[in-house]
């Protein structure tokens, strides 16, 4: 046997050496535009791998068929290249832990914020993500993910400490009608389900809560370049509740159709729902175009013949990429225009004509952004201005423990009439250490300014006895309350409670405001 099994491997040597000999390796030609590299690898292909004894031979000899060549996987949208760069994108880039049905995501924010104008009950009002000075607050506690099996999908995120305050109170939305809609959703920043269908690059349908990203910004901080955005980011959606369509004609083109309740919020506020949408667009890996547009919404509420327009468009750009560099490693801008207008219901997209006031909104936001030592530390400096006659999309300050709700028969102390004006500009610099991919230490300097007192001065915003319960009424230092709502400002607080003949109480607004927030942020 052992002779017969030498035979058989010195004929096998011989045929080999004679086919070799015979059959030279012809070099694949270049393929009209194919990448470089990839020619390369063509040309150079390396002969069939030999059987090392006849063992193997014999084994490959008894395979009825040859193995078929491994189909390259499909990339998928916007998979081919790194976008952690982007402000409003989280940059992490692994996931400690996933399995073929869920894909976990954890979240926390905690911030701690000192304000140079000192307001006595530390309320901060006109902000979407800083609403306490001189305290560490939890902003967010977020525990959910993705799921996914069998081209089924569904999202959760919750969320827990301020969040789960502040941003259902910003939606007037539920004062039309009954059920307590703020109760049902106030933990929940994303809950979707959908499918997704195997056309084009994909379509995934979605129907639920979900992220709007009108204003670049995410609503979660750990994602975006600074904490307190500028107002066209803070003053405009976080979230929708209804339904979208994702289109990816290509892997680097998103077509997203929206049906939605209207503009950040949990019900429909009269009886028109929202149309919009998104398109995306990254042609190379170092630009980013989006633009967000919505409309026919009727979204003030109990003013049923107003409809709202509105149009957001981003440019993010990467002109600077070096990620060996140990000082400056990359350079980045993000460049956001906003505008808008309401029309019908008393007022007008142009100005004082036939159909009312101007009530519209305009605005820019702009911010640089710099990574040094292989992205371990980073610097933004940014910042925009609005102008928002009628203050229909200004965040209503918490005076009183006013709502939007509240607000929607007039404030007494910050009013939006139609074609009240509104014009502010804000600028920031920020600077951030990030060790580990899964956390941020962001150190922040903000200042703001307005053309009419907005910001919480040293008095604060808080009657001394605490809220009074009604938030549309004057509060007097003897815990009275006036009815006279449709008086404005500190005079007309005066002559409502001084017929009382007690002393007045009015909110201390500035207009302008500054201070410096610290924060950590993690994201797994």
């Amino acid at each position: 046997m052992r002779a017969r099994i030498a035979e058989l491997e010195t004929q096998l040597k011989q045929q080999t050496g004679s086919a070799v000999a015979s059959s030279p390796i012809m070099s694949a030609p270049p393929q009209p535009n194919a990448d470089p590299e990839e020619s390369a690898v063509a040309s150079v292909a390396p002969p069939a791998a030999q059987p090392e004894s006849i063992h193997e031979t014999i084994h490959a000899a008894g395979q009825a068929e040859p193995a078929k060549a491994a189909q390259p996987a499909e990339v998928e949208p916007f998979a081919d290249a790194d976008w952690t760069w982007l402000n409003g994108n989280p940059r992490t880039k692994d996931i400690f832990w996933d399995s073929k049905f869920f894909t976990p995501e954890i979240r926390a924010d905690i911030n701690y914020v000192f304000d140079f104008n000192h307001p006595s009950d530390h309320s901060i009002g006109g902000s979407s993500e800083l609403f306490r000075s001189q305290e560490v607050q939890l902003e967010q506690l977020g525990v959910g993910g993705d799921f996914h099996y069998d081209n089924v999908r569904a999202r959760l995120m919750t969320q827990f400490g301020m969040y789960s305050a502040t941003t259902p109170r910003n939606d007037p939305s539920p004062g039309h009608g009954q059920w307590d809609l703020v109760s049902a959703y106030r933990y929940l920043s994303e809950a979707y389900g959908g499918y997704h269908f195997n056309v084009l690059h994909g379509v995934n349908v979605d129907a639920g809560i979900f992220l709007s990203y009108i204003g670049l910004f995410s609503y979660y901080n750990f994602d975006n370049w600074a904490y307190q955005p500028s107002y066209v980011s803070s003053n405009t959606p976080w979230f929708f509740n209804g339904v979208r369509v994702q289109i990816f004609p290509t892997k680097h083109l998103k077509i997203e159709p929206w049906i939605i309740n209207g503009w950040q919020s949990y019900a429909s506020a009269n009886h028109t729902p929202g149309l919009g949408g998104q398109l995306k667009w990254t042609p190379t890996s170092w630009i980013n175009i989006i633009s967000n547009n919505y409309g026919l919404g009727q979204d003030d509420l109990f003013t049923p013949h107003r409809e709202r327009i509105h149009t957001d468009n981003s440019i993010e750009v990467k002109y600077f990429d070096r990620p060996d560099n140990q000082l400056l490693d990359k350079m980045a801008f993000s460049l956001t225009a906003d505008a808008g207008c309401e029309y019908g219901g008393g007022v007008s997209c142009y100005g004082d004509k036939k159909g009312g006031p101007k009530q519209s909104f305009l605005g820019y936001m702009l911010y640089n952004r710099w990574w040094f030592d292989r992205d371990k530390f980073g610097l933004t400096l940014g910042g925009g201005k609005i102008n928002n006659p009628g203050r229909y999309l200004v965040l209503l300050p918490p005076i009183n423990g006013e709502s939007a709700i509240t607000a929607s028969t007039n404030s007494p102390y910050f009013t939006e009439n139609p074609g009240d004006p509104f014009k502010a500009w804000d600028s920031s610099l920020t600077f951030d250490y990030m060790p580990k991919q899964y956390v941020t230490f962001r150190w922040e300097y903000d200042y703001r300014s307005a053309n009419v007192p907005y910001w919480s001065g040293r008095g604060g915003i808080t009657p001394p006895g605490g809220n009074t319960g009604f938030p549309t009424q004057y509060a007097c230092l003897n815990g009275a309350t006036s009815g006279a709502t449709t008086l404005s400002g500190p005079s007309g607080a005066t002559a409502a409670c001084g017929a009382m003949g007690s002393s007045v109480w009015f909110p201390d607004l500035r207009k302008d405001e500054s201070f410096i927030d610290l924060s950590i942020m993690v994201k797994f």
